[in-house]
């Protein structure tokens, strides 16, 4: 969280607040609906909520809304929750609106006692109409004026489960000439007759969002409910149906939601994309939801540096996609293992090695004093890559090509001697020469040249296959491009690719981050097995993307 000096609009608040002796404590609340998997969008209100808790000292708890059986699972709040603790964070309590659908509803029959509620029969459409526009008023209808007596009768109806879906709805009696909309006598029951993921078919009335949010705050006594600024306008039904219950006086705060280049974080469109088979999974490492961020290889610490350099702000913007790939990268650097991998492989033989093989060291990681070594057999059959290798070198290539010389990374020396092609022209072969007095961490050569390339010896080499991932949508707004955003999905978002890797990966532990030299950073992928390596590509070295874009 920020220093006290540097205090977003939100913190201000807070602090104010615990001064002024309004609150002891702070208790925030992160409320998940689980209708699909959590995605870089929640995880900025997730390092908010939870982030000023830590910081001033208080709770947060976690509630998943699970108003709407259709559409939520469990399988849904075991990923929420396993997103959390990979994040880094642990909640106070742990809370469902559902453990409150006996409170709401009682909450529902005092606005009924009240004159504040009534039973409608219209239908959706028809309710619509009779709200107005945003320029003319709203119209009541004859079920606005049934008594206390015959709602209360119907809504007990309602809960008994005597009428079919969207026959009834309960509403608020509020003001149908109110400028805010959502005042218009707003939903605040439906009918549902749907399996719940917890109550099983307890119910088949079910509270509207904007009815259980202020009230499942008032009852766990959440003092800062943060929502995004789409919530704006809901937040005079929030404070209606807390001074008219007459309950625990909660407050809704708004900040700006996170919306990111080249990326959609609309739970709607992101099932779409997994149903229609254009990404895997929920978890597939293209996808922006934590589970395929940390597929990816993405580290928890990298997200919450990021969302700590976004901030928190009262206007909407958009945030580059580099950022967020600048702080993996930037965390990868520092904590990532070294390992040489070849993708193109031509082959290299040292013609006076004599030696058979040895075991070199290599540092695993030079940001790391105490990184270690790690183990690289060696050979006189290396491959490298074959664009490390030129027929008739340029004026200022500085790999290898007839008489030109390069050190090994963490071996020898070695002089291009010749080469040797196939029946189609393709060089196949480089016999190269090496000085034995080079080798790395004991030179006394007293050559020195420009180029290092990394290789892997051939008898030992282990196949590996590399996902190499790019941004899944071509357009940097993909939420305001014309027609379908399906229409702007980038068919190079992954790229199969067979390589040659050093035998360290076999043994390497399954979490550990790699960054393969020259290459870009890694992670080994669930499907990866020590038979059949796979790894994804967390992200390339540099912001390859950005500079393609403006070519």
């Amino acid at each position: 969280m920020s220093e006290e000096k540097n205090l977003n609009f939100i913190e201000e608040i807070i602090s104010q607040d615990l001064a002024s002796g309004k609150y002891d404590q702070i208790l925030t609340r992160f409320p998940p609906e689980p209708n699909g998997y959590l995605h870089i969008g929640h995880a900025k209100s997730i390092c908010l909520n939870f982030g000023l808790a830590t910081h001033f000292g208080g709770g947060t708890n976690l509630r998943f809304d699970d108003t709407n059986p259709t559409t939520e699972e469990t399988e849904y709040v075991d990923s929420i929750k396993a997103d959390l603790k990979w994040l880094g964070f642990s909640w106070a309590k742990e809370c469902y609106a559902s453990d409150y659908f006996d409170t709401l509803y009682g909450f529902a029959v005092q606005l009924i006692e009240k004159g504040l509620a009534y039973v409608d029969d219209s239908s959706p459409e028809e309710i619509a109409l009779q709200k107005g526009t945003p320029t003319a008023a709203g119209t009541g209808n004859e079920y606005r004026n049934r008594s206390i007596a015959e709602n209360l009768e119907l809504f007990t109806n309602m809960k008994a489960g005597k009428y079919a879906d969207g026959a009834k709805v309960l509403r608020a009696k509020i003001d149908l000439a109110n400028p805010n909309m959502l005042l218009r006598d707003p939903i605040l029951y439906r009918i549902k007759k749907a399996h719940h993921h917890r109550t099983g078919d307890k119910w088949c009335i079910y509270p509207m969002y904007d009815f259980a949010h202020g009230q499942s705050d008032a009852i766990e006594k959440i003092t800062h409910s943060i929502c995004t600024l789409e919530f704006i306008p809901h937040r005079a039904l929030y404070d209606w149906g807390i001074e008219n219950l007459g309950i625990y006086p909660s407050k809704q705060y708004e900040f700006s939601r996170l919306n990111i280049t080249y990326t959609i974080l609309s739970k709607r469109k992101l099932l779409q994309l997994v149903q229609e088979g254009y990404v895997n999974s929920w978890d597939d490492p293209r996808m922006p939801t934590i589970s395929g961020m940390r597929r990816r290889g993405y580290t928890p610490e990298s997200i919450r540096d990021f969302c700590d350099r976004i901030g928190i702000a009262k206007r909407e913007n958009i945030i580059d996609f580099s950022l967020l790939e600048f702080c993996v990268r930037e965390h990868l650097n520092k904590i990532a293992q070294r390992r040489m991998v070849v993708t193109d492989p031509i082959k290299l033989v040292i013609t006076n090695y004599d030696k058979g093989e040895e075991i070199l060291h290599s540092e695993n990681n030079p940001e790391d004093p105490e990184g270690g070594l790690r183990a690289v057999p060696f050979s006189n059959e290396l491959y490298i890559q074959r664009d490390d290798f030129m027929e008739e070198p340029t004026k200022k290539y500085f790999r290898l090509g007839p008489g030109l010389m390069v050190r090994l990374k963490s071996a020898y020396i070695v002089k291009c001697d010749s080469f040797e092609k196939d029946a189609a022209g393709i060089v196949q072969t480089v016999y190269v020469s090496y000085v034995p007095e080079s080798k790395s961490g004991s030179d006394t050569s007293g050559i020195h040249v420009k180029g290092t390339l990394h290789w892997v010896s051939a008898k030992h080499a282990v196949p590996v296959v590399l996902n190499e991932y790019d941004r899944l949508f071509k357009v940097e707004n993909v939420d305001n491009a014309e027609g379908d955003f399906k229409d702007y999905i980038n068919e190079q978002s992954l790229t199969k690719t067979n390589a040659w890797a050093e035998p360290a990966l076999i043994t390497d532990a399954l979490d550990m981050r790699f960054q393969f030299l020259r290459k870009g950073y890694f992670y080994q992928d669930i499907t990866s097995t020590k038979d059949a390596l796979v790894f994804n590509r967390t992200v390339t070295l540099k912001d390859a993307w950005a500079k393609e874009q403006k070519k």
